[in-house]
This record gives structure tokens, sequence and C-alpha cells, in this order.
């Protein structure tokens, strides 16, 4: 095993390399840029990204925004942001700096990247973990029980649950949440916006939990009405898998209770995917539904930094972001895979051909 982990830490850096090296190439092909928000901004025009997008440059590529000023200012600005060198000197800097975790300081925001991150990073690292473990308490009970009673009522009842949760991603449960309960049509019980209220930092420590937990409720209700189905079925179908192998009918035929069966021999082998699989689940809410949901709570995590960033064009925050997204999951990929071994020893990866 200790070669197995050796072999995937040698790789994350040329996986690092070449994900890092396809977006920035395609990002070069990109319309519209951070000098064209700048000259926007200048000539008060703002950053309407979609104009940049569509119809914002002339036949010879130029920037229409900057129709009447002055050459040397738009030189200026190239300078300022470093497009006045090549793109692979660019690139080959950029790398230098992310070596040491120098990201560079944002265009638009007068801090570095590294310190957006740091104040960004524990909002989402907190949606997605209680995201995560709220996921895990209501899908592996359910996925039992739906095992156990396979084909019955309460199967058929939870199944159509279930098939909901798999339609509807977890963006439009927040949209649904927020019109319900946050002051959109209906109800006004929950707040809409945050994780903290105005004026709680001079809390006791009992009052700023509540009031982190009454922020917490409708985006982590989204996130786990959006992505419990999945690992309900997953459960489900491991349970089932394992009940009808011969060792259970064998120690059912010896006197075994139920309970025991289920617990005591079932158990262990059908959570061994499941346990596992945490790490890639953490992975999935953290990188695809949280992002969306902390867009429609306005939580100021790394989500809505990135949203913000790639429609600036902010290019240090959007690659910076990238970077950390990129290294967290691949190091979360091996903690996965020790997981297997740590569940079911008889695991050997260095053992594969």
């Amino acid at each position: 095993m200790a070669n197995y982990l050796l072999r995937r830490l040698l790789l994350l850096l040329p996986t690092l390399l070449g994900i890092i090296a396809i977006n920035f190439a395609v990002v070069q092909f990109a319309p519209g840029g951070p000098v064209e928000q700048a000259i926007a901004e200048t000539r008060g025009r703002g950053g309407d990204a979609t104009a940049r997008i569509t119809g914002a440059t002339s036949d010879n590529g130029a920037y229409r925004g900057a129709r009447g000023l002055d050459a040397k200012q738009i030189e200026e600005l190239k300078r300022q942001f470093g497009f006045d060198k090549p793109a692979g000197e660019r690139f080959l800097s950029m790398l230098g700096g992310y070596l040491s975790f120098d990201f560079g300081r944002s265009f638009f925001r007068d801090q570095t990247v590294v310190a957006l991150i740091g104040q960004k990073m524990p909002v989402s690292i907190s949606l997605g973990l209680w995201s995560t473990l709220l996921i895990y308490l209501v899908s592996i009970p359910l996925g039992i029980k739906k095992a156990v009673r396979d084909g019955s009522r309460f199967d058929v009842a939870s199944s159509a649950v279930v098939l909901v949760g798999y339609a509807v991603p977890g963006f439009l449960f927040a949209i649904l949440l927020v019109v319900l309960f946050a002051g959109g049509s209906f109800l006004q019980i929950f707040p809409l916006r945050g994780l903290t209220s105005a004026g709680s930092g001079e809390w006791s420590w009992p009052a700023r939990v509540a009031d982190y937990a009454w922020h917490m409720v409708l985006p982590t209700v989204a996130l786990v009405a959006g992505g419990f189905a999945g690992l309900t079925i997953l459960t489900k179908n491991c349970f089932l898998d394992e009940i009808r192998k011969q060792y259970v009918v064998t120690a059912r035929a010896k006197g075994a209770g139920e309970q025991r069966v289920l617990y005591g021999h079932v158990f262990r082998n059908a959570m061994l995917l499941i346990v596992a699989g945490f790490p890639a689940a953490f992975i999935g809410i953290l990188f695809s539904s949280a992002l969306l949901v902390e867009i429609v709570f306005s939580l100021d995590g790394l989500g809505l930094l990135g949203f913000e960033s790639a429609i600036r064009r902010d290019y240090p925050v959007m690659f910076g972001t990238l970077y950390i997204f990129t290294l967290f999951g691949l190091v979360l990929q091996i903690v996965g895979d020790l997981l297997y071994t740590a569940v079911d020893p008889r695991i050997d990866f260095e053992a594969r051909r």
C-alpha cells in the first residue's frame, strides 16, 4: 500500500499541471478579458459579461469599448494586468507561483488570492461537510429499510420520493425553499442571505451557534434534498446484493436473528462502497451543487467567489480556486482509496495489474 500511495502522490503534480494548462489555453481563446473589463468600467459601461461575449469586438478583434481611448492608456492597462507578455511566459510565471501557493493578487479586489480563498473556504467546507453528513444519515437507514422491505408499499412510496430527488437538482430545491420559507411568496421563517446575522459577533457563543444553525437550515436542506437519492439507491442495492448471498442463508439456517444477520454479517460487506465513497460524495457536493446553492442564498463561499470571478474575468482568482479545487479533489480521492483498505483489508491496490 505504501508504494501505491507514493505513486498516487507523485501523480498529483502532472495531473494538476495538465488541468491548469488546458484551462489556461481555453481562456486564451475566450472573448473579453480583464483589460476589456477595466476599459468598460473606465468608460462607465460596467462589467456586462454578456455584452463582451456577444458583439463586443469589432471585425479586427479590437474591443469596441476601447474606441476613443488613448493607445497609451490601453497599453498601460495591458501592462498592469500582465498581458504585455506572451501567453507562454505568463503561464510559466503562474506555475512558478503556484509551486509556493502564491496565486498573485485579484485584478479587481485589493487582496491576494490566498487571502480571498482563506476567507471563503470555511463557508464552502461548512456547507459541504454538514450536507454530506446529513445525506449519509438520511440515505443509509432509508436504503437499508428499502432493501429489507423490498417490494413493499414502503419501498414503492419511498422510491417515488427518491425519484423526485433524482429529477430535481439541488439549486432548484434551493429556489423552492426561498419561495416557501424565506419571504419569496409565502412565509419568512429563515434568513435569505449569509450565515450570520448583523451584529452577531457581539452575542454570546450559544446565541452565535443558534444563529449559524438558523442560517444553515435552508441551504443544507436544499443540498440534502438534491443529493440523497443516489446514495439511497446505492445502499439498497448493496444490501440486496449481500442479503441474497449464500453466507446470509447459512447464518439464518444456523438460527441467527434478523438483526444479527443484517448488522453482524451483511453490514460490513455492504457498507464498503458506501463508506469508502464518502470523500467522492463530499467532492461532488462541494464542487457542483454547493456552488449554485451558494449563489442562490448569497453565501460568501468559494462558489460565489468563482462565479463572480468568471463573470469579471478575474483570472488570478479563477485559476487559484481551480487549483485549490483540483488539489483538494485529488487528495480526497486518495483518502477514498485508503478508506477502502480500512473497511476491507483484503483489498490490495498494489496487486492490481
